[in-house]
């Protein structure tokens, strides 16, 4: 069996009983970053073996971990935040595990986009998630493809991007778009900014960025 379990994106009380109990049950744990799980796991008092499961490892890591639970191992995956495979590495593994026949459980759980796109106060009955955009070849090529779209768009970006995004879908989208920019979530400092793509750049040049950011754009009319 192969577990995907959500863990917190910032307040350790969205944590559910189910990911706990399920955590303190596995044979392994595999996180993104055995650094950043540690505080996690010790916090709920969950002792288990951690191996490190990432971008960077996962292809040559999948045959062992397939290896592993055929021999009857009981195996979760974690990311640093949020559910496994949104933005983060799992898709891999999971689409292995079914291959080989074995079984897969989602956990529900926190995941950054949604709490971002409700609080947007835009149309939220059809959206479509991009997540991360290429950050050189094909980034053009991506948002061409979305001029056009009806639906409300999410993405996430990073902190030091954010700006040069707001400036390129002011471009791409036009400069009054409404739009909704969500940093912290959950956390003390939680903040969402709503308004036209003008008003947020205005808004994100004069106050400090940090954190991770949902960016979360109207579609076309």
């Amino acid at each position: 069996m192969l577990y995907i379990v959500p863990t917190p994106i910032g307040n350790l009380e969205d944590m559910t009983f189910r990911a706990i109990n399920v955590l303190k049950s596995v044979d392994i744990i595999l996180a993104e970053d055995t650094r950043t799980s540690a505080p996690l796991l010790k916090h709920f008092g969950i002792d288990k073996k951690v191996f490190a499961h990432h971008q960077h490892n996962e292809h040559k890591a999948v045959s062992e971990i397939i290896r592993l639970m055929k021999e009857g191992q009981q195996i979760a995956l974690i990311s640093d935040a949020g559910t496994p495979a949104i933005s983060d590495p799992g898709f891999l593994l999971v689409r292995e595990s079914i291959k080989e026949g074995l079984e897969v459980q989602c956990l529900p759980g926190a995941t950054a986009f949604v709490p971002a796109l409700v609080n947007s106060g835009l149309p939220n009955d059809r959206f479509c998630f991009e997540g991360f955009l290429p950050v050189k070849k094909g980034r053009q090529t991506r948002l061409k493809a979305l001029t056009e779209e009806k639906r409300t768009m999410i993405f996430y970006e990073s902190p030091h991007r954010i700006l040069k995004t707001i400036e390129e879908f002011m471009v791409v989208f036009g400069e009054e778009r409404q739009a909704s920019l969500s940093r912290e979530i959950s956390k003390l400092y939680e903040e969402t900014v709503r308004g036209t793509l003008t008003e947020l750049k205005e808004h994100f040049e004069q106050n400090p960025i940090k954190g991770e950011f949902v960016f979360c754009v109207a579609g076309a009319e």
